[in-house]
Protein backbone atom coordinates (compact mmCIF):
# COMPACT_ATOMS: atom_id res chain seq x y z
CA UNK A 1 0.00 0.00 0.00
CA UNK A 2 1.34 3.42 -0.96
CA UNK A 3 2.57 5.46 2.06
CA UNK A 4 0.38 8.51 1.47
CA UNK A 5 0.93 9.97 4.93
CA UNK A 6 4.74 9.85 4.72
CA UNK A 7 4.73 11.06 1.11
CA UNK A 8 2.38 14.00 1.74
CA UNK A 9 4.22 14.92 4.94
CA UNK A 10 7.47 15.12 3.03
CA UNK A 11 5.93 16.98 0.07
CA UNK A 12 4.08 19.53 2.21
CA UNK A 13 7.00 20.22 4.57
CA UNK A 14 9.42 20.60 1.68
CA UNK A 15 7.05 22.81 -0.30
CA UNK A 16 6.20 24.96 2.73
CA UNK A 17 9.75 25.69 3.88
CA UNK A 18 11.51 28.79 2.59
CA UNK A 19 13.20 28.55 -0.75
CA UNK A 20 13.67 30.78 -3.78
CA UNK A 21 10.07 30.36 -4.97
CA UNK A 22 8.47 31.06 -1.62
CA UNK A 23 10.70 33.98 -0.64
CA UNK A 24 10.41 35.63 -4.06
CA UNK A 25 6.63 35.13 -4.08
CA UNK A 26 6.31 36.60 -0.61
CA UNK A 27 8.54 39.51 -1.54
CA UNK A 28 6.74 40.26 -4.82
CA UNK A 29 3.27 40.02 -3.27
CA UNK A 30 4.32 42.14 -0.31
CA UNK A 31 5.62 44.80 -2.68
CA UNK A 32 3.16 44.56 -5.61
CA UNK A 33 0.05 42.99 -4.10
CA UNK A 34 -1.23 39.49 -4.72
CA UNK A 35 -2.92 40.19 -8.06
CA UNK A 36 0.05 41.98 -9.64
CA UNK A 37 2.42 39.23 -8.41
CA UNK A 38 0.28 36.50 -9.98
CA UNK A 39 2.14 36.39 -13.35
CA UNK A 40 5.37 35.55 -11.50
CA UNK A 41 3.57 32.79 -9.59
CA UNK A 42 2.03 31.39 -12.76
CA UNK A 43 5.51 31.31 -14.29
CA UNK A 44 6.66 29.35 -11.24
CA UNK A 45 3.85 26.85 -11.74
CA UNK A 46 4.63 26.28 -15.42
CA UNK A 47 8.38 26.00 -14.80
CA UNK A 48 7.82 23.84 -11.73
CA UNK A 49 5.66 21.45 -13.78
CA UNK A 50 8.26 21.18 -16.54
CA UNK A 51 11.03 20.47 -14.02
CA UNK A 52 8.88 17.89 -12.17
CA UNK A 53 8.15 16.02 -15.41
CA UNK A 54 11.83 16.05 -16.44
CA UNK A 55 12.99 14.92 -12.98
CA UNK A 56 10.37 12.17 -12.96
CA UNK A 57 11.64 10.94 -16.32
CA UNK A 58 15.20 10.94 -14.99
CA UNK A 59 14.18 9.08 -11.83
CA UNK A 60 12.17 6.53 -13.79
CA UNK A 61 15.23 5.85 -15.94
CA UNK A 62 17.44 5.62 -12.85
CA UNK A 63 15.11 2.94 -11.47
CA UNK A 64 16.54 0.75 -14.20
CA UNK A 65 19.89 1.12 -12.42
CA UNK A 66 19.06 0.31 -8.77
CA UNK A 67 22.65 0.77 -7.63
CA UNK A 68 22.27 4.55 -7.74
CA UNK A 69 19.15 4.65 -5.52
CA UNK A 70 21.00 4.53 -2.17
CA UNK A 71 23.64 7.12 -3.16
CA UNK A 72 20.84 9.43 -4.36
CA UNK A 73 19.02 9.03 -1.04
CA UNK A 74 22.21 9.67 0.93
CA UNK A 75 23.05 12.76 -1.14
CA UNK A 76 19.48 14.01 -0.83
CA UNK A 77 19.45 13.50 2.94
CA UNK A 78 22.85 15.20 3.25
CA UNK A 79 21.58 18.16 1.23
CA UNK A 80 18.47 18.42 3.42
CA UNK A 81 20.67 18.41 6.53
CA UNK A 82 22.80 21.13 4.91
CA UNK A 83 19.63 23.16 4.25
CA UNK A 84 18.52 22.56 7.84
CA UNK A 85 21.85 23.82 9.17
CA UNK A 86 21.75 26.86 6.88
CA UNK A 87 18.16 27.60 7.90
CA UNK A 88 19.01 27.28 11.59
CA UNK A 89 22.07 29.53 11.30
CA UNK A 90 20.52 32.12 8.96
CA UNK A 91 20.40 35.72 10.02
CA UNK A 92 17.39 37.59 11.31
CA UNK A 93 17.05 39.44 8.01
CA UNK A 94 15.17 38.16 4.96
CA UNK A 95 17.23 38.73 1.86
CA UNK A 96 15.10 40.10 -0.95
CA UNK A 97 15.58 40.45 -4.67
CA UNK A 98 12.99 42.63 -6.36
CA UNK A 99 14.61 42.54 -9.79
CA UNK A 100 12.46 39.67 -11.10
CA UNK A 101 8.70 39.66 -10.98
CA UNK A 102 7.15 38.57 -14.32
CA UNK A 103 5.96 35.26 -15.79
CA UNK A 104 9.23 34.53 -17.60
CA UNK A 105 11.28 35.24 -14.48
CA UNK A 106 9.16 32.83 -12.45
CA UNK A 107 9.46 30.18 -15.15
CA UNK A 108 13.24 30.50 -15.58
CA UNK A 109 13.85 30.53 -11.82
CA UNK A 110 12.75 26.88 -11.73
CA UNK A 111 15.64 25.69 -13.84
CA UNK A 112 18.21 27.04 -11.35
CA UNK A 113 16.29 26.22 -8.16
CA UNK A 114 18.03 23.23 -6.50
CA UNK A 115 15.28 22.86 -3.91
CA UNK A 116 12.70 21.66 -6.44
CA UNK A 117 15.10 19.17 -8.01
CA UNK A 118 15.69 17.64 -4.60
CA UNK A 119 11.93 17.77 -3.90
CA UNK A 120 11.11 15.70 -6.97
CA UNK A 121 14.04 13.30 -6.85
CA UNK A 122 13.52 12.47 -3.19
CA UNK A 123 9.75 12.11 -3.65
CA UNK A 124 10.24 9.76 -6.57
CA UNK A 125 13.11 7.70 -5.18
CA UNK A 126 11.88 7.35 -1.60
CA UNK A 127 8.11 7.14 -2.02
CA UNK A 128 6.74 6.76 -5.55
CA UNK A 129 9.06 4.59 -7.66
CA UNK A 130 9.05 1.62 -5.27
CA UNK A 131 5.29 1.34 -5.86
CA UNK A 132 4.74 2.69 -9.38
CA UNK A 133 8.12 2.32 -11.10
CA UNK A 134 6.83 0.84 -14.34
CA UNK A 135 3.69 2.94 -14.74
CA UNK A 136 4.47 6.11 -16.73
CA UNK A 137 0.95 7.59 -16.54
CA UNK A 138 0.87 7.33 -12.75
CA UNK A 139 4.40 8.78 -12.54
CA UNK A 140 3.30 11.69 -14.72
CA UNK A 141 0.28 12.27 -12.45
CA UNK A 142 2.55 12.28 -9.38
CA UNK A 143 4.79 14.84 -11.12
CA UNK A 144 1.73 17.04 -11.65
CA UNK A 145 0.70 16.53 -8.01
CA UNK A 146 4.17 17.55 -6.80
CA UNK A 147 4.06 20.66 -8.99
CA UNK A 148 0.59 21.54 -7.70
CA UNK A 149 1.62 21.13 -4.04
CA UNK A 150 4.65 23.35 -4.63
CA UNK A 151 2.55 25.94 -6.45
CA UNK A 152 -0.11 25.93 -3.71
CA UNK A 153 2.49 26.83 -1.10
CA UNK A 154 4.03 29.44 -3.37
CA UNK A 155 0.60 31.06 -3.56
CA UNK A 156 0.19 30.74 0.20
CA UNK A 157 3.48 32.55 0.73
CA UNK A 158 2.36 35.24 -1.69
CA UNK A 159 -1.11 35.57 -0.13
CA UNK A 160 0.27 35.87 3.36
CA UNK A 161 3.46 37.71 2.42
CA UNK A 162 3.02 40.56 4.84
CA UNK A 163 2.04 38.19 7.66
CA UNK A 164 5.06 35.96 7.09
CA UNK A 165 7.34 38.97 6.82
CA UNK A 166 6.09 40.23 10.16
CA UNK A 167 6.36 36.75 11.71
CA UNK A 168 9.90 36.28 10.44
CA UNK A 169 11.03 39.68 11.59
CA UNK A 170 9.65 39.20 15.10
CA UNK A 171 10.34 35.49 15.66
CA UNK A 172 13.10 34.60 13.23
CA UNK A 173 15.05 32.29 15.54
CA UNK A 174 11.98 30.24 16.48
CA UNK A 175 10.72 29.97 12.88
CA UNK A 176 14.17 29.01 11.56
CA UNK A 177 14.62 26.41 14.30
CA UNK A 178 11.23 24.83 13.58
CA UNK A 179 11.89 24.71 9.84
CA UNK A 180 15.38 23.29 10.38
CA UNK A 181 13.98 20.54 12.62
CA UNK A 182 11.33 19.72 10.02
CA UNK A 183 14.05 19.37 7.37
CA UNK A 184 16.02 17.05 9.69
CA UNK A 185 12.86 14.98 10.15
CA UNK A 186 12.46 14.73 6.37
CA UNK A 187 16.09 13.67 5.94
CA UNK A 188 15.77 10.95 8.57
CA UNK A 189 12.40 9.74 7.25
CA UNK A 190 14.00 8.88 3.90
CA UNK A 191 15.57 5.86 5.55
CA UNK A 192 12.64 4.68 7.66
Amino acid sequence: MFPWYAFLTYAVITAATPGPNNIMSMSNAGRLGFRRALPFNLGIWVGFTIVMVLCTLFCALSALIPAIRLPMLVLGAAYMLYLAWGTFRSSDMIQEDHSREGFLSGLLLQFINPKIYLYCIMSMEAYILPYYGGQPVILFLFALLLAFIGFAFTLAWAAFGSVFRLLFSRHTRVVNTIMALLLVYCAVSLFL
